[in-house]
């Protein structure tokens, strides 16, 4: 029986992720972390969306002000970048780092999926992380995820030892937003979690800043010709009125 253990924050991505692993895999785990990120409402979107999914088992995994960064992601003093939209934000971004990264985030959170799955015997670790997203994330790069499965099974003994090493998953690396969107519509059960998943680097729900995770979010949407589940929800919610572009038309018309 194949196993997997998919590092879960509750956003678009890992979500999308997730449902990968739902069907390419027998049996899936889910693990998320707190690490006192600006955004904790994902925390609360990973357990809906894991529940959702029914995964075999989901661990939260508090690790509180271990990350230190000037990212405002962890801390609540530093603003927000705001964009008009995604080409203006490819264009204040350039070669540089989003402000948002936070150092050796994805390198803990694989050191640690990679004890919880060596100790439950799972050879498959997958993770959300993308390459296209233009942020500029070294930690997102193909060249990272090679890196961090080779170190993993050095540290591990899988290296010399026959007792099969742990793969890392990265399904949707050289995917765009508006890919991750399709596969998303394509995978059973993932359209509809991803009404309940938590994008926004502000921590609010619903989205309506213009901050560089809402930027991506709804670029891939419109591009996509789809509109957003989580959209529709805040707008079913009452909480916010439709977007003015055309893959809400449908909606917009009556037909959601």
């Amino acid at each position: 029986m194949s196993k997997a253990l998919v590092i879960l924050s509750g956003g678009q991505d890992s979500t999308t992720a997730l449902f990968w692993a739902k069907k390419k895999f027998d049996e899936v785990h889910a693990i998320t972390f707190d690490y006192g990120q600006r955004h904790s409402l994902e925390i609360a979107s990973a357990l809906k969306v894991a529940e959702m999914a029914g995964v075999e088992s989901h661990e939260l995994i508090a690790v509180p002000k271990i990350l230190k960064s000037t990212s405002p992601l962890t801390d609540p003093d530093v603003q927000l970048e705001l964009y008009t939209d995604a080409k203006q934000m490819d264009a204040v971004i350039g070669n540089r780092r989003e402000a948002t990264f936070v150092p050796m985030r994805n390198a803990l959170f694989l050191t640690i999926a990679a004890n919880r799955a060596e100790v439950a015997g799972i050879k498959n670790l997958v993770t959300g992380v993308c390459q296209m997203d233009n942020a500029n994330y070294d930690d997102c790069r193909e060249v990272f995820i090679e890196s961090a499965e080779g170190y993993i099974n050095f540290a591990l003994g899988h290296d010399h030892r026959d007792t099969g090493e742990i793969l890392v998953h990265a399904p949707l690396m050289y995917k765009s937003k508006k890919e991750t969107v399709l596969l998303a519509k394509s995978l059973a059960g993932c359209w509809e979690a991803l009404a309940y998943t938590h994008t926004s680097y502000d921590g609010k729900y619903p989205p309506t800043d213009m901050n560089h995770a809402n930027v991506l979010r709804a670029d891939g949407f419109e591009k996509a010709g789809l509109p957003d589940p989580l959209v529709l929800r805040a707008v079913s919610e009452g909480l916010m009125e439709l977007p003015f572009t055309a893959n809400y038309d449908e909606a917009r018309n009556g037909n959601r």
